[in-house]
């Protein structure tokens, strides 16, 4: 029976051999091809937004998206375009949380409105409308953006000022019902319309003439949308409220209006307030352990930007706009008075040796304020007075008396970047180096030279948290779906060139930049494409009105 069943087996186990031969056969005829993309960034040294680690993988980008992200991405896709990234860092690209860019992306050359200065650095994205500024008509704005075009993308908050303005003028009162009323539907409005949330600056007037109440009231409708509270805060100084109890007011206006808080250019600015660091953490911090959501953004500079108005003329000589101002100091009672209270203020500012004047064009541009005076031989409080009565820039202008001023404590800098919670802005403003060079001065001082952050935490805070905490969907981090927004940057060379004298240098390192999947930079040469959107947050209300 042995003999007889032998050659069977013999011959079935030839069958099944030549079955599982033929079976791999068609197996390898019928592997799938590998797919088509547009570009693979192979070799790089990839930090995805979320993850602080590097990792060593490739990107697959087909159109505006991000299609795949793992190591040997060249066995699956075939690529347009390649791009070796070996040595270099492959990142998503990073996100102003408060920038002021409207020289550029508001212009009507379509050069310009490439928005150079930032794309130089490795940001596609930018929060604008910042420090209560935003426009209440978003669809305008976005129609305006889509027709002319935009080298990055922008993401708008609706702005207390054209909100208050639009209703009250510039009169430091409160608005009555109907007022409060109207200003609220300005903002619902704005909201529905894709704004991603509220911004204020109670520091600036007409704004400063608010009570919480009111602020509250506009920030609920936000709230409702799901958007977020984004403040300039009334004093990051001491010159109302003080520091401290300023951002105990932010808190208590995201308290209860029921929206998250995010602190702007969050500081300790001035004399008087250096080293309360330290206790403008734990205030923060106790408000996110009541299950309050805080958070800031921070440039890494020493000296702030603003003008010489904002930052030397007490408030209530600035109500009722302009002219009323002019008149106030054409009084000679009244300008005594504002001379006397601009003295106490050039004092918490450090001096007049502490303002460097920076808008272009003017005698004094690049100089300190108590050299401009001694030029002039006046007083620095009289060489101020005559930059402001003298300056006829209409409101969203730069204005001639714009200033760097010197103002903070390296230890406070460094105390409040190492936080989690707080990410990472520009407040990128015409005349100040910020505006060119604010990522790579974070990289180059904080993370090569002093090691306060690491490189991977420096990317998370620049991209993945950004998007997070802004509500930026689908940006921020390298995965399949989301956006290809994309960095690659050389590690060694990444740096910043302008400074306070020469503030307009372009940044250098970029090797590659991608808005939307388009190659804003390629072979560190800026290309002409105009990739950027103005974003929409959805809102999460049930209906508008």
């Amino acid at each position: 029976m042995t003999h007889r069943t032998r050659p069977h087996r013999t011959l079935r186990r030839s069958l099944q051999a030549g079955c599982l031969l033929i079976a791999l056969s068609a197996c390898a005829t019928t592997a799938p091809a590998r797919r088509n993309v547009d570009l693979l960034i192979v070799g790089g040294t990839v930090y995805d937004g979320e993850s602080v680690e590097p990792q060593r993988l490739d990107v697959a980008i087909r159109g505006d998206r991000i299609v795949a992200v793992g190591p040997a991405l060249e066995r699956r896709y075939r690529a347009t375009r390649r791009i070796d990234a070996d040595g270099q860092v492959v990142a998503p690209g990073f996100i102003d949380a408060h920038a002021h860019p409207a020289t550029y992306v508001r212009a009507d050359d379509p050069g310009t409105r490439r928005n150079a200065p930032w794309l130089y650095q490795g940001v596609t994205t930018l929060m604008i409308g910042v420090d209560g500024g935003g426009s209440p008509d978003v669809q305008a704005e976005r129609e305006w953006f889509a027709r002319h075009g935009v080298g990055t993308n922008l993401a708008p908050y609706v702005g207390f000022g054209p909100v208050r303005r639009s209703v009250l003028g510039e009169a430091d009162r409160a608005p009555d019902a109907a007022e409060l009323e109207a200003m609220r539907a300005l903002v619902d409005k704005a909201m529905c319309e894709g704004a991603f949330g509220f911004s204020t600056g109670l520091f600036y007037a007409p704004q400063s003439f608010s009570r919480t109440a009111e602020v509250v009231a506009l920030a609920r409708e936000a709230g409702r949308h799901g958007g977020i509270y984004d403040t300039h805060q009334r004093d990051e100084s001491s010159y109302s409220l003080g520091l401290l109890d300023s951002t105990r007011e932010a808190i208590e206006i995201g308290r209860r209006a029921g929206l998250p808080v995010h602190i702007a250019h969050i500081k300790a600015l001035g004399v008087d307030v250096h080293g309360e660091a330290a206790e403008l953490v734990s205030i923060v911090e106790s408000a996110r352990a009541e299950g309050i959501r805080v958070t800031a953004d921070q440039y890494p500079w020493l000296a702030s930007g603003t003008n010489l108005k904002s930052a030397l003329l007490p408030r209530w000589a600035l109500d009722g706009g302009r002219p009323a101002m002019l008149a106030r100091l054409r009084d000679p009672a009244l300008r005594a008075r504002i001379v006397a209270e601009m003295a106490d203020n050039l004092r918490r500012r450090g001096g007049a040796g502490s303002l460097l004047l920076t808008a272009a064009g003017h005698p004094w541009t690049g100089q300190r304020l108590d050299a401009v005076a001694r030029g002039w031989g006046i007083d620095p409080i009289a060489a101020a007075l005559r930059i402001v009565e003298g300056d006829e820039r209409p409101p969203g202008v730069r204005s001639a008396g714009s200033v760097a001023s010197f103002n903070m404590d390296e230890d406070d800098i460094r105390l409040l970047m190492r936080q989690p919670w707080v990410i990472t802005s520009s407040d990128g403003s015409d005349g100040h180096p910020r505006q060119y060079a604010t990522f790579p001065k974070k990289y180059d001082t904080y993370v090569r030279q002093q090691k306060v952050l690491t490189l991977g935490e420096f990317i998370h805070r620049s991209t993945g948290l950004s998007a997070r905490t802004l509500g930026l969907e689908q940006r921020g981090v390298l995965r399949p779906g989301h956006f290809a927004d994309v960095v690659v940057f050389d590690p060694d060379t990444y740096a910043p060139r302008a400074d306070y004298l020469r503030p307009r240098e372009p940044s250098r390192g970029v090797v590659h930049l991608l808005v939307n999947g388009q190659p804003a930079i390629a072979d560190g040469e800026l290309g002409d494409v105009l990739a950027g959107r103005l974003l929409a947050h959805t809102s999460t209300a049930g209906g508008c009105r």
